[in-house]
C-alpha cells in the first residue's frame, strides 16, 4: 500500500497507525533508513497487512468506527483525504477505506514519539471525552503555537507540574498527558488510581499541567524543518549548516528554556553560549522567551503550593537552590524517592532554572524530575518504566506539600 506522509508523520507513527513494525516499514523502503526525518507528501510503501473496507449504502464514519472498533481520530489518521467530513454524513457505496488496528491504551499514544501535532490532537480528544476538564492557552510560542495548560481538579489549593521544557525531551509532555488521561478517567468512572481516591485528590486540589513547554523546539527535534519553515535559515545557520535536530534542546530562537530563568542568571550566563545555540543558551536577558514569560506569568498568577518540572535523563530529582528552599523539602523528595526509586540532589550544577526561581521567588518546594536513562531523545520503550515510576509521585505530589508546607 501506498501512503502520502502528512505534516507530524513519523516512521514509528505510520506503522503504529497500519498495525505494522518500524523493522517492517524500513523492509520496503530501504532509503528511509538513511533519513532522519519525513517531509509532507513523500510517499512511503506500507506492507501489506493493513486491513481494508469498501464502504456500503448507507455508511458513515460513526458507523464505520462502531463497526470495527476504531476510534473517530484514528479512522481520520489513516484517512487523511476525510479532512472534516462529519461523522453522521453519508459516504456513499465504493470508497475504499483503510482500517487502523484497534488500540485499546486509549487516547493518549505511548509507543511513539510526542509532538505539538499530537498535543492538539490528544487534549481535543480528552476534552470530548471528559467534558469536564478545563483547559485554558497560557501564551504562544515564537512559532505562534499555543501553550496550553490543563486542570485536574477543583479544589482551592493549587500545584504546577509542566514538561518538554527541552526539546529533545519529549518523552516528558507524553507522560504528563497520559497522567492527565488516567485522572480524568478514573475521576469519571469514581475509581481509585493506584490505591489513591481521585475523588478526594480532585475535591481538595487544583493540578495545573503545561505538558508541553516547548512546542517549537520538539517540532523541530522529532519532526526536523524544510526551507519553508519561517526560522529555516536561522536554525540551520545555528545548528552550524546540519540538518540533524536530535540534539537540539533550546527553541526555536536558539534559547534554552530552563536558563532563562531571574535566579543567578548571570552567574550561568559566564559559562554559558554567549549566542544562539542548540542547547544551554540562555538568552540576552532573563524572560526574553515568550514560552518562559508566559510560563513565568501563568506562575505568578496563582498560588502553587509547590511544582514540578520534568526533564529527561538520570532518574534524579534535583530540590534545592541556594538553601532557600522551605523546611519539609527534604521530607518530601525522601518521600519521592521511596515511590520512584531517583536519587534525590540538592544542588544542580547549574543555575537559573524554573524550580530554583520558583523557589527563590516564593520559597516554597520546587523539583526537576529527569526521568530515564541513556542519551536524549530517550527511547520510547522505557515510557512503561518510566510512567509506573512516576506516577505515584504525580498522584501524591498535592498531598506532601499540604502536608509539609505553611502557607
Amino acid at each position: 500500500m501506498r501512503y502520502v506522509t502528512q505534516k507530524g508523520d513519523t516512521v514509528a507513527k505510520i506503522a503504529n497507525r497500519f498495525g505494522t513494525s518500524v523493522a517492517g516499514i524500513l523492509s520496503v523502503n530501504p532509503s528511509l533508513g538513511r533519513k532522519r526525518y519525513l517531509v509532507p507528501g513523500q510517499v512511503v510503501i506500507v506492507p501489506d497487512t493493513v486491513s481494508t473496507y469498501e464502504t456500503q449504502n448507507g455508511d458513515t464514519l460513526y458507523c464505520i468506527t462502531r463497526l470495527f472498533g476504531v476510534s473517530l481520530q484514528e479512522l481520520r489518521l489513516a484517512n487523511p483525504w476525510l479532512g472534516s467530513i462529519a461523522q453522521e454524513e453519508m459516504l456513499g457505496p465504493g470508497t475504499a477505506l483503510m482500517i487502523p488496528p484497534t488500540c485499546p491504551d486509549g487516547i493518549v499514544r505511548t509507543n511513539e514519539e510526542y509532538t505539538p501535532y499530537d498535543l492538539a490532537r490528544d487534549t481535543a480528544a480528552l476534552q470530548e471525552s471528559y467534558p469536564f476538564l478545563q483547559m485554558v492557552t497560557i501564551g504562544h510560542s515564537v512559532a505562534g503555537k499555543p501553550l496550553r495548560a490543563i486542570r485536574l481538579g477543583n479544589g482551592r489549593k493549587e500545584v504546577f507540574y509542566s514538561g518538554a521544557w527541552h526539546a529533545n525531551e519529549w518523552i516528558t509532555a507524553s507522560v504528563l498527558m497520559k497522567f492527565v488521561e488516567d485522572m480524568a478517567r478514573a475521576y469519571s468512572e469514581k475509581e481509585k488510581l493506584q490505591g489513591y481516591d481521585i475523588e478526594e485528590i480532585w475535591d481538595r486540589f487544583s493540578i495545573w499541567i503545561v505538558p508541553m513547554v516547548n512546542p517549537d523546539g520538539v517540532e523541530l527535534s522529532v519532526l526536523g524543518i524544510d526551507y519553508a519553515y519561517p526560522y529555516y535559515g536561522e536554525v540551520l545557520a545555528i545548528n552550524n549548516g546540519c540538518d540533524n535536530f536530535t540534539g537540539w534542546t533550546a527553541n526555536i530562537r536558539g534559547v534554552d528554556l530552563n536558563h532563562q530563568w531571574p535566579a543567578l542568571w548571570e552567574e550561568e550566563a559566564r559559562t554559558s553560549p554567549q549566542a544562539p545555540f542548540p542547547r544551554h543558551y540562555g538568552g540576552p536577558y532573563p524572560l526574553s522567551e515568550p514560552e518562559a514569560r508566559a510560563v513565568y506569568e501563568f506562575t505568578k498568577g496563582h498560588d502553587f503550593l509547590g511544582v514540578l518540572a520534568y526533564h529527561s535523563q538520570g532518574q534524579v530529582i534535583f530540590w534545592g537552590f541556594q538553601h532557600m528552599e522551605p523546611a519539609g523539602s527534604e521530607e518530601i523528595v525522601r518521600r519521592m524517592q521511596t515511590l520512584s526509586t531517583y536519587t534525590p540532589v540538592h544542588t544542580a550544577d547549574s543555575f537559573a532554572g524554573y524550580k530554583d526561581w520558583f523557589i527563590q521567588e516564593h520559597r516554597r518546594p520546587g523539583y526537576t524530575i529527569e526521568v530515564g536513562v541513556g542519551v536524549n531523545p530517550v527511547p520510547i520503550e522505557q515510557f512503561d518504566s518510566i510512567y509506573h515510576q512516576n506516577q505515584g509521585i504525580l498522584l501524591e505530589a498535592p498531598l506532601l506539600f499540604e502536608r509539609y508546607i505553611t502557607v
